[in-house]
């Protein structure tokens, strides 16, 4: 709750104040034509009664009452109209901020949240704000300023007959805060929910051909009901604070004009009071009890919208964990593309006792192409992800030319760094779009060069559309090599000074992937190149080769080093050679 407070919510108001202003001053005027109109129909009626009502005042009077129902109809529209804009637009921008702020998040900040609650709180409970700010701006106004006005106008005409009201109005705000008391934790586990129905729902449709492919379509279902299930029961106990609330309401109305009309009655006949005036008092009766109920509905939907609320400041109010706030040199870029890390202790849980990466020592020069192989788990992606600061390190330094990477801004760090990761990511739009990630100024001869290097060129060419071909989320509608050349393609096009592939390799051929390796060595020759990979064959000409195990270096050095005298080495290489294995044991 403390951080709904702070946060700073006003600088999402103040750049449509006017809206915000406008809206309820047309309520205003609204409300003012609802206490005078029962004030122009009793005249009438009183009038009529006694005998005096003319033709010219009735006229008068009507047109009166027409002129009134038009400035009214203004007021309506100008306050439904006003509220929607101040209400979309204060949506808009908060909507805006909560992405810009997801985009500076660390790995670590996304995990705390989850994926799926990151797009409930962007979406639906952003909506839940903005359904509240334009009631509050329709209602705010109205229904407390209709309250008070006919409360005055009602014990100003009849002051017996308002003794009603001090009973009427402390049961319907007693009714009214039991039911918000109940609600709001009510719908705060309502949006939790609905996190996970989200989360459910990308994950299946992200991993569809996973799916389909182990035939556990049945399960997933099954699973999505459930969720679905529990979603609908939780929503269903939130609403029947909603459903009890209206039935009471209306109750609690109805029996107070029923006292009316029995004292009233009495009253006309025992004290001589005029029927018109009965009729002014059961009207303004009818609008002190509506604007009730309209100011229970309003705070209903705040319970709801201030769980919405907190959860949006939770996420406006992260910190994320890695940040150039105090780097001294923001100003440095990537120059030359030396790599050294320096005593590095990693850990993705800090209460973990056993560290994926355990005092790494390593250099990597400038322009080299360094190889990195090992089991899997051993630490090689949380290695290289140290250097673009994706991670940063529990102890130890990492230096990219010398500089701290902390030192760097993270524009130039990551500038400088490109990664071409394990799950290669394509994005909905063209085949050009998606390169063009890598410069987004690069001519149409550039990016076809990009593409040639990573012999991404002739499947390109082959498509109807060519490089204006559409690629679907996730990039579903080419095969894994394809994909994987097309990130190379991106990566290449950025020209980095250290390039990363991390297994990207894997689902070209040993000849495709010869003829990539070759363009590195001409089209990257400034450019440090490291290779993770898990066929020797891809890094067996590297300059360099690290060995890693178990979160440790086991060895380092060229192939045929490494071939004579590093076991672990030496069992990947014959695991993938058997002939060679055998031929070495004899």
């Amino acid at each position: 709750m403390f951080s709904l407070v702070k946060h700073n919510w006003f600088k999402y108001i103040k750049p449509y104040l006017p809206f915000f202003i406008l809206g309820p001053i047309c309520m205003i005027v609204e409300v003012v034509g609802e206490v005078v109109m029962p004030k122009l129909l009793g005249y009438i009626i009183t009038s009529s009664e006694k005998g005096t009502l003319t033709v010219g005042v009735s006229m008068g009077v009507m047109f009166g009452m027409i002129g009134m129902a038009v400035l009214m109809m203004a007021g309506g529209v100008g306050g439904a109209y006003f509220g929607a804009k101040a209400a979309i637009n204060f949506a808009g921008d908060l909507r805006r901020d909560i992405f810009t702020r997801v985009q500076s998040f660390s790995f670590a900040n996304i995990d705390k949240f989850s994926t799926g609650s990151l797009v409930t709180r962007m979406t639906n409970d952003v909506t839940q704000l903005q359904n509240f700010i334009n009631m509050l701006l329709r209602m705010a106004i109205r229904s407390p300023g209709m309250l008070v006005a006919a409360l005055i106008m009602a014990v100003t005409l009849q002051p017996t007959l308002s003794a009603i009201f001090a009973v009427a109005v402390p049961v319907l705000v007693g009714g009214i805060a039991l039911i918000i008391a109940k609600g709001y934790s009510k719908f705060s586990r309502v949006q939790q929910k609905i996190d996970g129905l989200n989360s459910r729902v990308q994950e299946n449709v992200t991993n569809v051909r996973v799916v389909k492919s182990f035939t556990r379509e049945e399960y997933e279902v099954e699973k999505f009901m459930d969720t679905n299930s529990d979603l609908k029961n939780t929503a269903m106990r939130a609403m029947k604070i909603v459903i009890f609330m209206n039935p009471i309401m209306t109750l609690v109305m109805n029996a107070t004009i029923i006292a009316i009309l029995l004292m009233g009655g009495n009253i006309v006949l025992d004290f001589g009071m005029d029927v018109g005036d009965l009729s002014q008092f059961i009207s303004y009766a009818t609008q002190i009890l509506s604007s009730l109920m309209m100011v229970s509905m309003l705070f209903m939907i705040a319970s709801r919208s201030l769980a919405s609320a907190k959860r949006i400041a939770e996420v406006l109010d992260e910190v994320p964990d890695i940040s150039d706030e105090d780097a001294s040199r923001k100003d440095l870029t990537v120059k030359n593309g030396e790599i050294e890390f320096k005593n590095v202790t990693f850990r993705y849980y800090k209460n973990s006792e056993d560290p994926v990466l355990d005092n790494i020592s390593l250099k990597i020069p400038a322009k080299s192409i360094v190889g990195i192989v090992g089991s899997t788990g051993c630490g090689k992606t949380t290695l290289v992800s140290l250097i673009s600061r994706l991670y940063d390190t529990d102890s130890g330094e990492v230096l990219v030319d010398g500089v701290n990477v902390r030192d760097y801004s993270l524009y130039n760090l990551r500038e400088g760094v490109g990664m071409v990761l394990q799950n290669n990511t394509l994005f909905s739009g063209t085949i050009s779009e998606n390169l063009r990630w890598g410069d987004e100024n690069a001519t149409d001869k550039e990016v076809a060069m990009a593409a040639s290097s990573a012999q991404a060129d002739k499947f390109i060419d082959s498509f109807k559309d060519g490089y204006e071909t559409m690629i679907d989320q996730g990039g579903t509608n080419v095969s894994g090599g394809q994909k994987q050349r097309l990130c190379i393609a991106r990566a290449l096009l950025k020209k980095p000074k250290v390039l990363i592939l991390d297994d990207s390799t894997s689902a070209v051929d040993t000849a495709t992937e010869a003829q990539i390796r070759e363009a590195f060595r001409n089209e990257l020759a400034d450019s440090t190149k490291i290779i993770i990979a898990q066929r020797i064959s891809s890094v067996k000409d590297a300059d360099m080769i690290v060995v890693m195990n178990e979160g440790k270096i086991a060895g380092l050095g060229t192939h045929e080093q490494l071939l004579e005298s590093n076991e672990t080495y030496q069992e990947i290489y014959y695991s993938q050679n058997d002939s060679e294995r055998k031929e070495a044991g004899k």
